[in-house]
């Protein structure tokens, strides 16, 4: 079993939290995209109310730990790595709910070279236990926009882990922030009459394009991602984890572990 003491050592070590790679400027860039209105950064939510960058700010500093202060517009950002412990527990608590209910779940993720793992083994453990892990429109296409032009990826399931692959399915992840893929799968669960997932487990789109629908919804954000931080603050996003997204895949494993105890859903 890994200890939180254990856990927050990691979390620093590998700079999951404390002080991260991403940079303020990236931050406040996406904050000042958020505040208006680009769906690049909006990944699917609609926002209830009026976030101006300050609110932002301010928003993101309860939430991940980041400064307050509007005037630091340089450096690396900060996740307070106590935040980020408590809510993994809190994304626990909601995983090991939707297990005991039977409720079907929903994974999918915007970053597979770098989180397919961490979901992957949640979604091991979730099968296990005999709670169905939903796999709808798998092999469908979808057009995403992108700064090169429109794109056409095809969603697949790795290990029960939904992701877009280039071309008919067989090429490299695609990192996608768009919430289309979590519209086709539960387009494709509706046709099919359900089931509808009761949980949506992932990050970027998956969350708050799930979230925006009204079916619960937990994820890992970074500091630029302030739409599942706002999804939350609003109530349409049951929990967001902030660390940083992009370190390396191995680094996410004792997450998978720590999640897994805290849901008493170990193998």
């Amino acid at each position: 079993m890994l200890s939180t003491t254990a856990l927050r050592a990691h979390l620093l070590a590998a700079r999951l939290a404390g002080d991260v790679a991403t940079s303020r400027e990236t931050s406040l860039r996406s904050y000042r995209a958020f505040a208006a209105g680009d769906p690049r950064v909006t990944i699917g939510l609609d926002p209830v109310s009026r976030w101006s960058e300050r609110r932002l700010i301010a928003l993101m500093a309860a939430k991940c730990g980041v400064s307050a202060d509007p005037a630091r517009v340089r450096g690396d950002d900060v996740i307070d790595p106590e935040l980020t412990l408590r809510a993994l527990s809190a994304f626990a608590g909601r995983l090991g709910d939707a297990v005991r209910r039977r409720a079907p779940v929903l994974f999918g993720t915007g970053h597979p070279h770098r989180l397919l793992g961490f979901y992957a083994g949640l979604a091991d453990a979730v099968s296990a236990a005999g709670c169905p892990v939903l796999t709808p429109a798998q092999g469908r296409s979808v057009d995403i926009t992108t700064r090169f032009g429109v794109r056409t990826l095809t969603l697949v399931y790795v290990r029960g882990v939904a992701l877009l692959r280039e071309g008919a399915g067989a090429g490299p992840g695609a990192h996608t922030h768009s919430p289309l893929p979590v519209r086709l799968a539960l387009e494709a669960a509706a046709e099919r009459e359900g089931p509808l997932p009761e949980l949506v487990v992932g990050d970027h789109g998956w969350v708050c394009g799930a979230g925006q629908l009204g079916i619960e919804a937990i994820g890992l954000a970074d500091t630029d991602d302030p739409a599942l931080f706002v999804g939350e603050a609003e109530g349409r996003v049951s929990v967001a984890v902030p660390l940083d997204d992009a370190v390396r895949a191995d680094d996410y494993l004792p997450l998978t572990r720590y999640v897994l105890n805290q849901a008493r859903l170990s193998q």
